[in-house]
């Protein structure tokens, strides 16, 4: 079927903002298809490489930041702790699978989010849903409210501010290992799960020693200075991504260059839809949220839709089922996808179906039911043969609270006081850290069962 960045508009569109001035919006995406492209075609094509290793199950997937941005609380702070976090995460990850690990942010793009209703009533008074600040306010007033076009020309502005800090942190030598490590140090020397982590720390430790004992330091070795960083989002608002399309000379290939990857929401998946539509013609990677209610008659179509030379590094299946069901739910998934010999990244985003309400009104998420639907999402891919090649979270490098657990817990009582998401509870600086360790253990183990049993 022929293909164009505007296709997407001749099929149902769904979680799109109603804007009552349409010629306002036309005028916005005009001005929005005249700038320059945020990231390269080059840069796209370097992690669907990546990508492709993690398919193959010679590397893994780190993918992770705030759950919607926010123009307001936008700082340089806030984008090098959240990128510090993700660095840290990965040191641990990349020592307990002896793999690269590929680093992608949500961050630099993610400010539309979906809504289950159009309309949110707050004492008799209704009112459009907030989605995300390139949209609309979070304050509950008429004018904040109201779908506004020239919103997407701030997030296209603060997308790029980002993506210039993210370019200088990972290449200017912030990102150097020796001090992520050292850093990463520190948070284990305050834990009280400090002995729990300790050996690890350790260890890392021992391999810098022994690496400069041998003469590889930073002159002779430049990648422990700097590491490649990509950026994500949701391709939500899909007039924004059309005006950021752009095709690349040197392959005649249609990129988004909004982000590097992509992904099609749980919300959004529709095989007649819009916003697989729009996926399908662009040569980034992508990803898919695959929720309790995926069937593999929806999966293997919607894979062939997205992928369908099966190029490995195309499609990544990200899988937010709760810690209830991916254990029913995943099996099914995993034995046709691998009986189909079709190429993915399995990836586990274990937030989104693990939310609640607190008794005192906030929504959030606990850390063990986390970690329990991380680990299960493990194991039904492992005894089904095929790859858990990724972790998706939101999360932040900010000291909030709005996750219960954790190694320093937070409990519900404390949820009040640095409660500071617009849309999603998202784990913090110690409990990102804290979970990578976890992740660590249970990657650690997997290995050895399954080596033990290959025995």
């Amino acid at each position: 079927m022929t293909w164009s960045p505007k296709s997407w508009r001749d099929f149902p569109v769904k979680q799109m903002p109603t804007y009552k001035d349409e010629a306002a919006l036309a005028g916005v995406i005009d001005e929005l298809s005249a700038r320059p492209a945020l990231v390269f075609a080059g840069e796209a094509r370097k992690l669907r490489r990546q990508l492709a290793d993690v398919s193959a199950g010679n590397a893994f997937l780190l993918q992770g930041g705030d759950c919607a941005e926010s123009f307001t609380e936008f700082s340089t702070e806030g984008v090098r702790d959240t990128f510090r976090v993700l660095l840290q995460m990965a040191v641990v990850l990349t020592f307990a699978a002896s793999k690269p690990v590929v680093k992608v942010g949500r961050m630099a793009g993610q400010f539309a989010k979906p809504r289950s209703s159009d309309t949110e009533t707050i004492d008799g008074v209704t009112l459009p849903s907030y989605r995300g600040d390139s949209v609309n306010g979070v304050d509950f007033t008429p004018e904040a409210r109201e779908p506004d076009p020239k919103r997407l020309i701030r997030a296209y502005d603060q997308s790029a501010s980002t993506l210039n800090l993210l370019r200088a942190f990972a290449s200017g030598g912030y990102a150097d290992l020796h001090n992520v490590h050292q850093w990463t140090q520190d948070f284990v020397k305050d834990s009280p799960a400090a002995e729990r982590y300790a050996e690890t720390a350790v260890r890392i430790s021992e391999a810098l020693d022994f690496m400069k004992a041998c003469g590889i330091g930073r002159d002779s070795a430049p990648s422990l200075e700097a590491v490649d960083f990509f950026t994500s989002h949701e391709a939500l608002h899909l007039p924004f991504e059309e005006a950021l399309t752009r095709r690349d000379p040197n392959t005649g290939q249609w990129y988004a260059t909004s982000a590097h990857m992509i992904w099609v929401g749980e919300r959004t998946r529709q095989l007649d839809g819009a916003h697989l539509e729009y996926a399908r013609g662009i040569a980034n990677p992508v990803g898919v949220k695959c929720g309790p209610t995926m069937t593999a008659d929806e999966l293997l179509p919607l894979i062939d839709t997205i992928n369908p030379d099966n190029e490995a590094g195309r499609l990544v299946l990200i899988v937010r089922m709760g810690a209830d069901n991916v254990g029913n739910n995943l099996p099914a998934l995993a034995r046709a996808v691998t009986e189909a010999g079709r190429k993915v990244v399995w990836s586990s985003d274990p937030m989104h179906g693990n939310t609640v309400k607190a008794s005192s009104g906030y929504k959030t998420r606990n850390f063990d039911r986390i970690l329990t639907e991380l680990e299960s999402f493990m194991d039904v891919l492992y005894s089904e043969g095929a790859y858990p090649g990724g972790v998706h979270f939101e999360m932040t490098g900010r000291d909030v609270t709005e996750c219960t657990g954790g190694a320093k817990p937070v409990t519900e009582a404390d949820l009040a006081a640095r409660y500071h998401t617009q849309c999603d509870p998202r784990l913090n600086a110690d409990q990102a850290l804290d979970m990578a360790f976890r992740i660590a253990e249970s990657l650690k183990r997997v290995r050895n069962n399954n080596s033990a049993a290959a025995a």
